[in-house]
């Protein structure tokens, strides 16, 4: 699995910057300008929402198994979340766990 997690953790880090290098390129860089843009109408304010609510969950999830000793430092992932996004950091935190041996 560790393979699978860190090829996951790749391709979630490129494919969403290749939306936001676009989205620059078009718009320029603005950060209350792409803000605006994830609010843009109710479909992506909708999974806007629904992914800053999975982000949230998430970080209390690593902070949660970092308290039982269980899992990897979760500052990492956070930094990694919010530069890149969840579906580069989650990945990536599952293939630490799984390089360190932890289960869930």
């Amino acid at each position: 699995m560790k393979t699978l997690y860190q090829m996951f953790a790749i391709v979630g880090g490129v494919l969403p910057y290749i939306f936001f290098l676009r989205y620059f390129a078009s718009e320029g860089v603005s950060l209350t300008g792409f803000v605006s843009a994830l609010f843009v109408n109710s479909a992506a304010g909708g999974f806007t929402t629904d992914l800053l609510l999975t982000s949230f969950i998430f970080w209390v999830f690593m902070f949660q198994q970092r308290s039982r000793e269980k899992g990897p430092s979760p500052i990492l992932f956070i930094v990694l979340n919010l530069i890149i996004g969840l579906s580069c950091a989650f990945p990536a935190y599952l293939y630490s766990r799984e390089r360190k041996g932890s289960t869930a």
